[in-house]
């Protein structure tokens, strides 16, 4: 990762903030079993990439179906980019389909 990529990521979580919330929608609930959990700062990583590739090695290929497609709400911005700094909250946002 680019030290740039680690310097943003730095500056969006507070110094104290010792955990990152994720929380699943739809079909990204379905792959993690779970709507939501609490990850300490250091396994989730410091960037949405990081984030995305520990979700897949944790649930598989369901979860890289979702995350390969969907997006990532962070502190209530949609981030697609893999150097995207993440926040205190994430949103694991699977594709809609729309018409």
């Amino acid at each position: 990762m680019a030290d740039a990529s680690v310097a943003e990521a730095s500056a969006t979580r507070s110094p104290n903030q010792a955990t990152v919330l994720v929380r699943y929608f739809a079909a990204a609930a379905e792959a993690a079993g779970v709507e939501e959990e609490t990850l300490p700062a250091g396994e989730a990583g410091a960037t949405v990439g990081e984030l995305r590739e520990l979700l897949v090695s944790r649930y598989g290929p369901i979860m890289a179906r979702v995350v390969a497609n969907g997006s990532f709400l962070i502190d209530g911005v949609v981030q697609r980019e893999a150097s995207a700094p993440l926040g205190a909250q994430v949103d694991v946002l699977p594709p809609f389909a729309g018409g």
